[in-house]
């Protein structure tokens, strides 16, 4: 019989995909309300942007910003130090069989959206967008 192969060069995994959600959702609502009995933590504004599970889901990594970047380092090693109360939050909020380790990572998808606002605004690329089809009826 055949090992099913647990990895998938297709992406995520529907459960992957509902997990992380749910484990975004709850982390934006604690760090809204402030949950966090840390005054430190508290000061900052955190966007949870994403939450990307692994294939055995035992380990989420949340991509997270501090509202206005400014001191992403700080905020992050302040989310990993209150790591375990994120954890029990978390657990709390879904039933799962295992709480997953929680491994923050600075957000990256804004500076991702300004380099590409930036090429788009690129003189050479706006040419060859607005560029009329070639003669021979091939677009490429």
């Amino acid at each position: 019989m055949a090992h099913k192969n647990l990895t998938s060069a297709k992406g995520p995994s529907q459960r992957q995909l509902r997990v992380g959600e749910l484990i975004r959702r709850i982390l934006s609502e604690v760090l809204a309300r402030g949950d966090v009995h840390d005054p430190d933590l508290n000061k900052f504004y955190i966007t949870v942007g994403e939450v990307q599970m692994s294939a055995d889901l035992r380990v989420a990594t949340v991509h997270v910003m501090p509202l206005g970047g400014e001191d992403v380092e700080g905020a992050i090693a302040l989310l990993a130090k209150h790591q375990g109360e994120l954890r029990h939050h978390v657990s709390k909020g879904m039933i799962i069989k295992h709480v997953p380790e929680l491994r923050f990572r600075r957000d990256i998808t804004y500076d991702q959206l300004d380099e590409t606002r930036r090429l788009l605004a690129d003189e050479r690329v706006r040419r060859d967008v607005e560029a009329p089809p070639s003669e021979d009826g091939d677009e490429a």
